[in-house]
């Protein structure tokens, strides 16, 4: 089963092999996650998300021809469902880019980082970066924030994109250029990683997260290696020799691969059993 492509398990799984189901399962969890979290911020929103994905893929496997990649596939659908699906905690607070902008004007700091418990302070870091940078997205409308995260986060090209999003790749690519222009303004008038030149940095707002809530060292949401953590400087040096929409794309693709913290084949299989009874 491990060496076989997601095509020819979805043919195994159509079959009713469920060894099939479950490995397809996890084969493409992650991708899920990784799109569910990108668009809702919130790991427990996403989580969820991913859930009610996966039955939608389980459900309609059958309406699965081959005529595209599996993956584009499954994009599809988790598209569709991000699309219409309730807003995200964060998402209820109607993030704009003026808004965020001002948040990320408050509270900076060159004291000391202060958390009362021991914490390697690169994981602190990462965690700043990924969230905020996760954050900006949330103020792009969701038509423009899939056409982001498909485009730019995903390198899936256009026509592909396309597919997944049931437009046409002029629309995507006009989609695409929007949400693009936006965040790189955005990035450019505020975020110190792009434009040395802003105040903002990931180390100055540690303080004031740690103060306001946003950030619990004994329960990081989306910093969890420290060594991969400690390399981001390097990467750093890389990005900033980009330009523009280029640096703003090698920053988000600098996140961690993003993985659910545990696999969907148990439910997958009590799934099918309760539909048996």
């Amino acid at each position: 089963m491990m060496d076989l492509s997601l095509e020819q398990l979805a043919r195994l799984a159509q079959a009713g092999n469920m060894e099939a189901l479950e490995r397809l399962v996890e084969r493409i969890q992650d991708k899920v996650y990784g799109l569910a979290l990108r668009m809702l911020w919130s790991a427990e929103d996403a989580r969820d998300a991913t859930q009610e994905i996966l039955i939608r893929v389980i459900t309609r496997l059958g309406s699965f021809r081959g005529e595209s990649k599996f993956t584009t596939w499954v994009y599809r659908v988790a598209a569709n469902y991000l699309r219409d699906a309730r807003k995200s905690r964060l998402e209820e607070q109607r993030y704009t880019f003026e808004r965020f902008g001002d948040e990320l004007d408050e509270g900076l700091s060159d004291a000391p980082i202060q958390t009362g418990q021991p914490i390697d302070e690169v994981l602190l870091l990462e965690e700043i970066k990924i969230g905020c940078t996760l954050g900006m997205l949330l103020c792009l409308d969701r038509a423009h924030r899939l056409a982001y995260v498909l485009g730019e986060i995903l390198e899936i090209e256009s026509a592909e994109a396309a597919e997944i999003l049931d437009i046409t790749p002029a629309a995507f690519r006009k989609r695409l250029s929007r949400a693009r222009a936006d965040i790189v303004d955005f990035m450019k008038k505020k975020c110190g990683l792009v434009n040395p030149g802003n105040p903002c940095r990931c180390r100055r707002r540690v303080n004031h997260a740690l103060k306001l809530g946003r950030i619990n060292p004994g329960q990081l949401l989306f910093a969890q290696d420290a060594e991969q953590a400690a390399r981001f400087p390097e990467a750093l040096s890389e990005i900033r020799k980009l330009e523009g929409a280029r640096a703003c794309a090698a920053l988000y693709r600098s996140h961690p691969d993003f993985a659910i913290a545990e696999s969907f084949a148990p439910f997958v299989r009590r799934l099918i059993d309760s539909w048996r009874i």
